[in-house]
């Protein structure tokens, strides 16, 4: 294996921007807006947690943020109420932009929160996280507002998982390790260097995303990364450590459906852009340890010999194979 050092040129941690009075500034100096949302459905437990410990410090004590959004796919529990009652803006899905009718998927919610938020940026926080704090918004905020050149941000972690009522410290990301990653590898190394290209916290720029299509389900993530690359170069996109993250993890059964559609979508942008016969690459890029804060990447060489049909070799036709009386 080889190592290639860190992973990303635009790589960070979260507590490169931990001087939120400097954002702030930064961001009155920019005349910049800046849009929280978070795509909901049956999230009651933990909502509204984030929305008062974001709000708390993010606006009213330091205001980073201009608006906090909830764009709800329909809950049946308490997640629009208890938003609400921590001072969110809430809207119904299917209640936006209802002349184009209406899709059950975080996709769809992103989407159509860029018609409801004012911000010139945009930051989407999935509302499942139990270990909420300010760093995962100005963590991702903070790139944008000082470096005009990165125009969308991903945050990355470490991610527990919990199993017979326990966290144990890694496993979390399985879609990501077992598809997307050996995809990317492939295809472009480039994007494989992305610590978690499906996590759900990102940021981008009003003006890259208005430009971007979004598929309304579980290719989100991957549709964005791979038209950003095509459209903007790798330069564009950012990654910072969020340190760790705890959520809920979802069933096999889930990841199963999470993975075709992330499939569909990747296929698709195969063929958008032409890539369909673009040669794969024998190399595997492998997200290993976090050393002084930076991820760093193992490159593994995986063999892309193959055989030849046995009734092929001239040696195995002379033993098991009757001569041609032809």
């Amino acid at each position: 294996m080889k190592a290639d050092g860190p992973v990303l040129h635009n790589t960070f941690h979260h507590s490169d921007f931990r001087d939120k009075a400097a954002l702030v500034d930064l961001k009155v100096r920019q005349g910049r807006k800046i849009s929280l949302a978070f795509p909901t459905l049956n999230e009651e437990a933990t909502i509204g947690k984030e929305v008062l410990v974001l709000k708390t410090e993010l606006m009213d004590r330091f205001p980073l943020l201009d608006e906090i959004a909830v764009i709800d796919s329909g809950s049946s529990d308490r997640t629009r109420s208890v938003a609400a009652e921590n001072g969110a803006r809430v809207y119904s899905s299917a209640d936006i932009l209802k002349k184009y009718g209406s899709y059950r998927g975080k996709g769809e919610n992103l989407w159509k929160s860029l018609y409801v938020l004012d911000g010139d940026i945009i930051v989407w926080v999935d509302a499942d996280i139990s270990n909420i704090a300010p760093k995962f918004v100005y963590g991702l905020v903070g790139p944008l507002l000082r470096d005009p050149r990165i125009g969308y941000v991903k945050a990355f972690y470490e991610r527990p998982f919990r199993a017979s009522g326990e966290l144990i410290a890694a496993g979390g990301g399985r879609v990501t390790e077992i598809l997307v990653r050996p995809m990317f590898s492939l295809f472009y190394p480039e994007l494989a260097s992305l610590v978690q290209p499906l996590s759900g916290e990102y940021a981008g720029r009003r003006s890259l995303l208005e430009k971007l299509p979004f598929s309304v389900g579980y290719g989100v993530e991957v549709g964005h990364l791979l038209d950003i690359y095509h459209q903007e170069g790798i330069g564009a996109i950012a990654q910072v450590n969020m340190d760790r993250r705890v959520h809920r993890n979802q069933a096999l059964q889930s990841l199963g459906k999470m993975a075709f559609g992330i499939l569909q979508t990747f296929l698709s942008r195969q063929a958008k852009y032409g890539d369909g016969a673009r040669p794969p690459t024998a190399t595997h890029h492998l997200s290993v340890s976090i050393v002084d804060e930076v991820p760093r990447v193992e490159r593994v060489e995986i063999s892309t010999e193959e055989r030849p049909p046995m009734v092929d070799v001239e040696e195995y036709r002379k033993k098991f194979l009757p001569p041609d009386t032809g």
